[in-house]
């Protein structure tokens, strides 16, 4: 295959930062040998509890990757999407995250105690989030890559401040690229974090419109492969139970590669958001070059997460090391 020349150059990035142990954050402000000597095995430790978890139940991949990213879009990377309010006001009963799983939070909190256990008050939860987001990728054949730590958790979280700060599924890619492009990320950043939905899954009522209510000469969005429209038919009936969900990759739900965009290129993009990555020209060479090869596309995840985790941190004096997740100190 011939990849042009950003997409060599992306390769090589993700190779400099593998060579160098995942380097500084912005400005040194991350490191990934944050917790060297104050906690020298929270890898393991974090890996471990997430493992764990997901022997119990599979939605632990998707649920902790998304929880990651619902965090670090709305006040960055700082663990305010944890907390749970008594007045139902914060992050987490935003319209936009009560389809978050709880087990994303509880792979979080269970990963927290077991820190704790053996470096009590040193690390972070924002911090275990974007260590367990790594791990679930790998646990699901996904690559690896470094984690920059070092944050701290912030001291704000509220339910108001969600709404518009998170990618919607009939978003365009003019929206999408403003939406990453605020926070530092590319047009194949986004592509690439939007590969995430190689795994996990959506309720019904998050694409209703692409196959019943269109258009008033079109009622399925014409950019569904027919044969998928129909599959999603019969999956989300009119009438089907809100609580229903379906796998997001109708071919390799369960296992982190690039079937996602080999599925855009055959019209199976589940959201508006999905399938607009190929028919939209300004994209669509790098939906190709993703579908086209397992590598680049790893190589390009890689880079978009550890970007990803730089956003809107918080060091230093900043913040707190919440003793509980999901409260603050």
């Amino acid at each position: 295959m011939k990849l042009n020349m950003n997409m060599m150059m992306m390769i090589m990035a993700v190779v400099m930062i593998t060579i160098t142990g995942g380097g500084r954050g912005i400005n040194g402000q991350l490191s990934s040998s944050f917790y060297s000597t104050t906690c020298p095995n929270v890898e393991a430790i974090v890996q471990q509890a997430v493992l764990t978890k997901l022997s119990k139940t599979f939605t632990t991949i998707p649920a902790t990757l998304r929880l990651f990213f619902h965090d670090c879009f709305v006040q960055g990377c700082d663990g305010s999407v944890l907390i749970a309010s008594p007045n139902g006001d914060a992050e987490k009963d935003a319209p936009d995250n009560l389809s978050l799983a709880g087990d994303g939070f509880d792979t979080v909190a269970q990963a927290k105690t077991a820190v704790e256990a053996q470096c009590a008050g040193v690390v972070s939860c924002a911090d275990i989030l974007a260590l367990a987001a790594r791990d679930v990728v790998v646990l699901a054949g996904g690559p690896s890559f470094p984690v920059e730590l070092g944050r701290r958790d912030g001291l704000i979280s509220q339910a108001s401040l969600v709404a518009g700060n998170l990618p919607g599924p009939d978003f365009h890619l003019t929206d999408l690229n403003s939406m990453f492009e605020s926070h530092g990320l590319t047009q194949i950043d986004m592509i690439a974090l939007s590969g995430a939905h190689t795994v996990g899954f959506s309720h019904c009522n998050r694409f209703f419109d692409r196959i019943y209510n269109f258009s008033a000469t079109n009622p399925v969005d014409p950019s569904l492969d027919p044969n998928y429209a129909q599959q999603l038919m019969q999956e989300c009936p009119i009438n089907v139970d809100p609580q229903i969900a379906i796998n997001m990759d109708p071919t390799t739900p369960t296992t982190f590669d690039n079937v996602y965009y080999q599925n855009l290129l055959a019209g199976k993009g589940l959201f508006t958001s999905d399938q607009v990555l190929f028919t939209d020209p300004a994209s669509q060479s790098t939906v190709t070059d993703f579908a086209n090869s397992q590598g680049v596309f790893n190589a390009a995840f890689g880079t978009a997460m550890i970007k990803l985790g730089r956003v809107g941190v918080k060091i230093g004096s900043e913040g707190e090391i919440r003793t509980l997740c999901s409260s603050f100190n």
